[in-house]
């Protein structure tokens, strides 16, 4: 079954989604990176790309040609991937197809529309029996 973590009150999701991120590399894990919006795609791509001065975190969209060797994939889809080790949400809803990862990340931010939209999934998953681990970040993430 998906363990589920939970970090909340991230003083910017995307940063906290690029130490989740770095952190399961270093871990040897696959990670997908999902949001509908192109938009945050895009920021995170960004960022990752000068994320760390002395490493760095490879990365490309799920649709490049060296997605089947890339550790980190980022995409609007999470239905037809290669790898099911760690899905990092940064979308307002649950993601599809979720339950065939070993592991969903969600990101919470201090933004209250954001906060409602994760108390909406953490109940969607906590009413399906998934184990949920919460980690408040508090402005120290």
């Amino acid at each position: 079954m998906t363990r589920i973590n939970f970090y909340h009150d991230a003083t910017d999701k995307h940063v906290t989604a690029c130490k989740v991120i770095a952190k399961a590399v270093q871990q040897k894990l696959r990670v997908l990176v999902y949001a509908r919006d192109e938009k945050i795609i895009q920021h995170v791509d960004k960022l990752l790309w000068s994320w760390q001065s002395t490493g760095f975190v490879p990365h490309c969209m799920a649709d490049a040609p060296l997605a089947a060797q890339t550790s980190v994939l980022l995409s609007q889809d999470c239905a037809t991937l290669a790898h099911d080790d760690v899905l990092v949400n940064l979308d307002n809803a649950c993601p599809p197809g979720f339950a065939r990862f070993q592991r969903l990340v969600e990101i919470i931010g201090t933004d209250e529309d954001d906060r409602n939209a994760g108390r909406g999934r953490f109940r969607f998953y906590r009413d399906r029996g998934y184990e949920i681990q919460a980690h408040r970040l508090g402005g120290a993430d």
